[in-house]
């Protein structure tokens, strides 16, 4: 399997000029902890994370600086500035951050995200963003690896852009909180909803797509407040 098989699709993203404020509130709007940065090209050029917000939280007497940092700056750190007070995405974001391809195994993907201590990793097509993997994608990616597919992938992956494209066209339900795995034609659908008349709609959606030989519904119901990632 490779990322084209496990990844969320349909990135939530915003431009360089995006206001901080705007952005925390899109985070909060989709339950999602991140949103990469991309230029008019959609390029990706950042990302911001709520790790990136809290920053904005921070006293500048918070704690002590480093000796050294003090002596080359003058006791002030111009970079840490423009974090904690910036107020669009270009001057907040985590910039140039690391990408994988559609291609790329799922294996290797495991490893640059432990190696790189980050959740998630944006996927490109050339420079293009086109979708976005997370550990969640991830884990459920390599729970069903280990089975050996009746069909080519080139099917699966079919089926899995016919059911997210009817998920997200006719039920309600937010695809960037789930994610579909297809598998011989066997689906399993995981992540979080709303209610369980969602949870309901999205196996019926994939039920009703061909090729689909059984449908899985792991699904749960997402807190009230909960921040999916």
């Amino acid at each position: 399997m490779q990322a084209i098989d496990i990844m969320t699709p349909k990135v939530i993203s915003v431009g360089p000029d995006a206001e901080v404020r705007d952005i925390a509130q899109l985070l909060i709007n989709n339950r999602i902890s991140a949103v990469p940065v991309i230029d008019a090209e959609q390029r990706v050029i950042g990302i911001v994370s709520e790790g990136d917000l809290m920053r904005q939280l921070k006293n500048d007497d918070d704690g002590p600086q480093s000796w050294w940092l003090s002596l080359v700056s003058g006791g002030k750190d111009p970079g840490d500035y423009v974090k904690q007070h910036g107020r669009k995405a270009h001057e907040v974001m985590t910039p140039n951050p690391l990408t994988v391809e559609e291609n790329t195994p799922l294996h290797d993907i495991a490893r640059l995200l432990e190696k790189n201590h980050i959740k998630r990793v944006p996927v490109v097509r050339g420079d293009k963003l086109i979708g976005i993997v997370s550990r969640a994608n991830l884990l459920q990616g390599i729970a069903n690896a280990a089975v050996a597919p009746t069909q080519s992938p080139t099917d699966d992956r079919h089926i899995r852009e016919a059911i997210l494209k009817e998920v997200e066209h006719n039920t309600g339900v937010q695809t960037g909180n789930i994610s579909v795995i297809v598998n011989g034609g066997a689906v399993e659908l995981w992540g979080l909803v709303e209610s369980l008349e969602q949870k309901q709609a999205a196996a019926v959606a994939a039920e009703n797509v061909a090729g689909v030989t059984r449908v899985d519904n792991h699904l749960g119901m997402m807190p009230r407040g909960f921040g999916y990632s």
